[in-house]
């Protein structure tokens, strides 16, 4: 018993880390949420698909093995139990009863025998007679059907695990190992799935999902097994005709239902699905999991961060197209679209607790030896500390968090006036034209012998600014040479950024003069925004993307995301939970109570010898056996 009570214990908490944890989830998704580390202690453990794992199997066949067993041996003695009223107690056995009570009556023994057995029937008793040679004894009992609760609850465990057995993954895991078949990694389309990866229609027992677009359907699902996929073929069509979603205040969602149309041959029914509100149809539970993009059109101006170029390009999400930035190659994998983005509210100036941060953009631009980075570009400017920024997040893993580069946006909430400055800071000409003429303005009338020139200082403003934008502030200190004592590379690098502060300033002047801004226009907003422009110059170098894409417009478009079920198993699992709530009762509701009279013949009548036992409640039955003690005596005349 105590190891019993320890298995289910184990089975119980692996049940609620199967419902706390969504089973069978592509493993990316697992990686993405708990780390490379724990993804691989949770894989071991078999946690992302807990009711499949051998572990959990092992305990299942065990008490499914053992429970059977003891409804074996112990079914016959538990039926035998409900015959054996044993009449054959003695008077002696009966005094040792905790319950007993002596009366006398003035009836005769035959007479008595027949009131004692009325009083009982009336009682709730059933009874059997036994005669002695001195005596009659009346062996009754009730609530027998404690007996079979015994029986429900051991039947339940074994139908509850057959059940189980009937909806797992085991004998896919099985085909898996034997070579049958094969989990498919590449994202291939249906078609060129090979049939190692594709299961029966008529299979009896899966749990499969599918996202479907607005508009679109499917004719069949994916089962994810280890760290790929089977496509499990549907004998019917699903057609989504809309999705709807609605948010809490905080972003999350509500609730989201869809518009199904099942094309099943001849035959056509339309149903609204919703969370908790599947479609049952022939066998198969369609049920309403997830939501997601269903292939957004995204439109995109790309910048080219190196020179003054700029791309146009339209793409949908899930796909990818080629870039050529000066021979070599790239690979934009357009990956996720957000409408909305509701975080909390950081900006006391809002008098909102969340903001929608409006749509953003997830992207992977990947190079031919398969490195990627990851981007994540929001559309609309963002208020940090009064002033507006496009944010662009970039990681190289997805253990990482996203850095983000925060571009300050001019009035128009574009990025163009930063790209104007960047543009003009790469143009090596027009920043050497640039330095001259401020340098012969800075230099008139100066005596400096001929040991320094404006061009020479010009040359040295465009080194500094170059290494600048090829490495940020980290790289110019690295210019200083280790040998110098503390006091002078600290004037050299306090030297350098003066040097690097006026180029940088002579060539948003000239940026903003070729824009029509007079000199004297230039406002403290201005100036903010050439120091925010140079911290994302600073950064720009780890960036590591040749484009900055910036989402111009979009065509959304939802996409359904279902999972289709046929569980046999869980007709089986409804009777064992049906069988095991019937034997608790019977088992801890409805006690079984026995009473034995013995009765004797005597001088003027007859003398009874009343005793009773109950298997639960001693308490509430010695309470019990007093009732009944007394409906006894008031039903004869005593002596």
């Amino acid at each position: 018993m105590n190891l019993a009570i320890t298995l289910f214990v184990a089975l119980a908490l692996a049940s609620v880390i199967g419902t706390i944890l969504k089973q069978n989830e592509p493993y990316q998704n697992y990686i993405v949420k708990f780390g490379p580390f724990w993804h691989g202690v949770f894989e071991r453990l078999g946690l992302y698909d807990i009711y499949s794992s051998g572990w959990f199997i092992l305990i299942l066949a065990f008490l499914v093995t053992t429970t059977s067993i003891c409804l074996y041996r112990n079914t016959p003695r538990v039926l035998a139990t409900l015959k054996q009223y044993r009449e054959d107690m003695q008077e002696a056995q009966l005094l040792n009863l905790a319950h007993n009570t002596r009366m006398r009556t003035g009836l005769a023994h035959e007479e008595a025998v027949t009131k004692l057995a009325a009083c009982l029937k009336r009682l709730g008793f059933r009874y059997r007679i036994k005669r002695h040679e001195d005596r009659t004894t009346l062996a009754a009992m009730k609530g027998a059907g404690n007996r079979f609760g015994y029986l429900f609850t051991h039947c339940a465990v074994v139908i509850i695990c057959i059940g189980g057995f009937l909806d797992s993954n085991v004998p896919l895991k099985i085909q898996s190992l034997r070579g049958q078949l094969q989990a498919e990694t590449r994202d291939l389309p249906i078609s060129r799935i090979p049939d190692k990866s594709k299961l029966p229609v008529n299979n009896t027992s899966f749990r499969a999902s599918v996202s479907i677009p607005e508009g679109r359907a499917a004719g069949a699902a994916f089962v994810n097994l280890g760290a790929g996929y089977l496509v499990q073929p549907l004998p019917f069509i699903i057609l989504l005709e809309d999705f709807r979603v609605e948010h809490y205040p905080g972003g999350q969602p509500k609730s989201f239902e869809s518009d199904l149309v099942i094309q099943d041959g001849e035959r056509r029914m339309a149903k609204t699905i919703a969370v908790n509100h599947p479609l049952n149809y022939r066998g198969y539970t369609i049920y309403q999991a997830s939501f997601g993009d269903g292939g957004s059109k995204l439109d995109f101006t790309l910048h080219d961060l190196a020179s003054s170029g700029v791309l146009h390009h339209t793409i949908n999400v899930n796909r990818s197209v080629s870039l050529d930035h000066n021979g070599e190659n790239y690979q934009l994998e357009m990956e996720e679209f957000r409408k909305f983005n509701i975080f909390p509210n950081e900006d006391p100036a809002i008098d909102k607790k969340f903001r929608d941060f409006g749509p953003s953009v997830n992207f992977k631009l990947r190079r031919t030896d398969g490195r990627a980075n990851e981007y994540l570009n929001y559309m609309y400017p963002i208020t940090l500390e009064g002033r507006e920024f496009l944010l662009s997040g970039v990681r190289s893993s997805l253990d990482e968090e996203f850095r983000y580069l925060h571009i300050p946006a001019d009035d128009d909430g574009s990025p163009d006036r930063f790209l104007a400055l960047l543009d003009t800071l790469q143009d090596t000409e027009r920043l050497m034209r640039i330095y001259a003429d401020r340098q012969a303005t800075l230099l008139a009338g100066a005596d400096l012998d001929g040991k320094i020139t404006g061009q020479d200082v010009s040359n040295v403003t465009l080194r500094i600014v170059r290494l600048f934008l090829d490495g940020g502030f980290p790289l110019l200190q690295q210019q200083v040479d280790p040998a110098m004592d503390e006091e002078t590379a600290r004037t050299v690098n306090s030297a350098s950024m003066k040097i690097l502060r006026f180029g940088l300033e002579q060539a948003y002047l000239a940026m903003l003069a070729d824009a029509g801004m007079d000199a004297d226009d230039i406002s403290d907003r201005d100036i903010q925004f050439l120091n925010d422009a140079i911290i994302t110059l600073s950064a720009l170098h780890q960036y590591g993307s040749p484009y900055y894409l910036q989402l111009t417009d979009f065509e959304h478009v939802e996409a359904s995301g279902l999972q289709i079920a046929r569980a046999p198993g869980a007709k089986w699992v409804y009777l064992g939970f049906s069988l095991l709530i019937a034997g608790v009762f019977l088992l801890f509701y409805v006690p079984h109570q026995r009473l034995w009279a013995i009765v004797r013949p005597g001088d003027s009548g007859s003398e009874i010898l009343l005793a009773g036992s109950r298997t639960r409640h001693a308490r509430d039955f010695s309470r019990y056996f007093r009732q009944i003690s007394r409906t006894i005596e008031q039903s004869f005349p005593l002596n």
